[in-house]
């Protein structure tokens, strides 16, 4: 008995997965700066703000780059896009 074949994944949800993953990738790395830098207030800042500022900063940039690499491949160091011309053929 043969399984049937499993259906196309439709471009609305790849796009929602990179989304979900982009949110929750914003949320933790966020949170891990935000974290870090309360730590970095508290013992080595004498409880100034503007640590907790800038490492939460660094985690949601840190996000965003890693987000506009999820949508955009192009964008990561290395790697070229070939026309449909130049594509060895299989």
């Amino acid at each position: 008995m043969s399984s049937p074949s499993p259906k196309p994944t439709s471009s609305e949800d790849i796009i929602s997965q990179k989304y979900d993953r982009c949110v929750a990738d914003l949320l933790v790395k966020t949170g891990i700066g935000f974290g870090i830098g309360v730590v970095a207030s508290v013992i080595l800042f004498k409880r100034r703000t503007w640590p907790v500022a800038l490492s939460t900063g660094f985690g949601a940039g840190t996000a965003y780059a890693d987000c506009d690499r999820s949508f955009n491949p192009a964008r990561i160091p290395g790697t070229r896009i070939l026309p449909a011309s130049e594509q060895p053929k299989q």
